[in-house]
């Protein structure tokens, strides 16, 4: 946090190397229901592991959300995205717990909040209170549940973290209880040939592994046969006793022939290497299948520190006529287990299945900068921009250019430069760069607009054209209708919408004053609550402004009366 007084922190330092550690009764529970989980820490998501827990609030919003100790409020935000409406809190032993996706906050801190919204006249905000401007005890009430940012469903997303380091902790090491009592799932078990005339069972490229169970409940595959260096990855969840949904495992394991190769486990992990999850995932398995397998070797451009051991980078040296008894064991917090025996046996053969390469006119090396014109526009990827080399697939064009597929992971921006001379200026107003999805459809990029040329700087590689926005938003009144009495009504709802380039900006007016209206991207529903001004007349006037990304505005307004 950015105002923590350190003095108070520095004795309580967070225990990196052992769960005994983590303090299991200074805490109690965040919700007054049995904590039943949609999301487990560490959990595979787009480009970054979980850093929480996703705690169920029974399909509702609403729950009261509890304060797990003693405090002081560091940081409150409120956001479109993300976490949406969160919640920060500086506990005196040096952690800090985070509440995310808030319906609302408790009504002082509402209170604080809406009058720093009301000042800086924005819905969005961050602020960090000073230390002990905003206190809280052990089970106040400090919020309520909600649906806020980017959530599919309401839930209460939970952290806790060192109010130092700021590295995020799993929650289930301090005593919380969650019943699991279920063992980890195992989907798929793949090897992968991994050095120059690699194989397994005469492929040069990756192959699934059969498996099935055991009398024991172990799993045993298949015996293989394989060559040269390889290594092995895995596609499972896990699964909680009250709840249906796949989350992430906590502990993974290889052995081979009873020495441990890899060991890593989702204790811990800094948000500064999140992003290399992309490398921990077979990537192209994901581009192509929209599935995660786990690589339980290292592979090129991996800085994560998750591991607690990893032996030879994780990978297997095959030798001919020897065998290996590969183990593969997935563990969760409460030692529930899942193992595969994977028999391999050394056997040179005849590659019948080359490994997979596509070779193109460009051929990348990551280490460097790199640049390129692709005619209408111009592309450059920073040093390290990719976690390693491979041939980029570029296609030309005029307003739309390709930049290779989804299938490599890109780990810093890099710039997308269109030429737009050919445009008048009034041309230009209505222009953007954009990304077409799979269906075509063009995405808003963040387009920075000088003189002759547009520019994006993004990490999603793909398609990217120069479109075109020349239709204004909508807006609509969705709960009242025009010159209606609203005595009864708690708040005032509309719906905006733009099918082009997206939503910007939005401002409303209540009588010529400014009011604070809550955006949901996800319904497209702006809300503004009567409790937060008191009218001094019967006949209200609304106005509201809405504009897109490109400029297109259009203006709402409206009568009601209310007394």
């Amino acid at each position: 946090m950015r105002k923590i007084i350190l003095g108070l922190l520095l004795c309580c330092s967070i225990g990196s190397n052992g769960q005994e550690n983590y303090p299991k009764d200074a805490f109690r529970s965040p919700l007054d229901i049995p904590l039943v989980l949609a999301g487990t820490f560490g959990e595979l998501r787009s480009n970054h592991f979980h850093s929480g827990i996703d705690i169920k609030t029974q399909q509702r919003q609403g729950l009261p959300i509890y304060a797990i100790g003693d405090g002081t409020v560091t940081r409150i935000k409120i956001s479109l995205w993300g976490y949406g409406k969160v919640l920060y809190v500086a506990h005196p032993n040096g952690y800090t717990s985070v509440y995310g996706h808030l319906q609302k906050f408790a009504p002082e801190i509402e209170a604080y909040i809406k009058k720093i919204q009301y000042r800086k006249r924005s819905y969005e905000v961050e602020v960090f209170p000073d230390f002990g401007e905003v206190k809280v005890e052990k089970g106040q009430v400090i919020a309520y549940g909600g649906n806020t940012g980017g959530s599919s469903g309401p839930h209460l997303h939970f952290e806790i973290r060192s109010s130092i380091s700021e590295k995020p902790t799993n929650p289930l090491l301090y005593g919380l209880e969650v019943r699991d009592a279920t063992d980890p799932v195992l989907e798929k078990i793949y090897a992968y040939p991994l050095s120059k005339d690699a194989q397994v069972n005469q492929s040069g490229d990756k192959v699934e592994v059969k498996f099935s169970r055991q009398t024991d409940g172990t799993f045993l595959a298949n015996r293989i046969s394989a060559m040269g260096t390889i290594g092995f990855g895995f596609r499972g969840f896990d699964r909680q006793d009250l709840a249906a949904n796949k989350n992430g495992i906590y502990s993974v394991q290889l052995i081979v022939n009873g020495k441990v190769y890899t060991d890593y486990d989702f204790e811990t992990f800094s948000f500064g290497e999140t992003r290399y999850i992309n490398t921990l995932i077979d990537y192209d398995h994901f581009g192509t299948y929209q599935r995660r397998v786990q690589r339980c070797f290292k592979a090129p451009g991996n800085r994560l520190g998750i591991y607690n051991t990893l032996y030879n980078d994780g990978k297997i040296a095959v030798q001919e006529g020897l065998t290996y008894s590969v183990v593969l064991v997935l563990k969760d917090l409460d030692g529930n287990m899942t193992k595969a025996i994977i028999p391999v046996t050394g056997k040179k053969e005849e590659i019948i299945i080359p490994k997979k390469e596509r070779k193109t006119d460009q051929f990348l090396v990551a280490k460097k900068n790199n640049n390129y014109d692709l005619g209408g526009a111009k592309v450059y990827f920073p040093a390290n921009s990719f976690y390693e080399d491979f041939y980029i697939d570029l296609q030309k064009g005029n307003d739309t250019v390709t930049i290779h597929n989804n299938k490599v992971p890109v780990h810093r921006n890099f710039t997308i430069t269109f030429d737009v001379a050919k445009y008048s200026a009034e041309d230009r107003k209505k222009l953007f760069i954009a990304r077409l999805d799979k269906n075509g459809e063009p995405n808003y990029a963040s387009t920075y607009k000088r003189g002759d040329t547009f520019t994006t700087r993004t990490r999603n590689l793909g398609t990217y054209t120069l479109a075109r926005d020349t239709i204004a938003p909508k807006i609509r009144a969705k709960n009242f209708k025009e010159k209606q009495w609203l005595n009864n009504y708690s708040y005032l709802s509309l719906r905006i919408s733009d099918d082009i380039s997206g939503i910007k900006t939005y401002s409303a007016t209540l009588n010529g004053d400014w009011i604070l209206m809550e955006y949901e991207p996800k319904t497209r529903t702006l809300t503004y609550n009567f409790d937060d001004k008191i009218l001094d007349q019967t006949k209200c006037e609304l106005k509201v402004l809405v504009t897109d990304n490109v400029g297109n505005e259009t203006a709402f307004e409206g009568i009601f009366y209310r007394k």
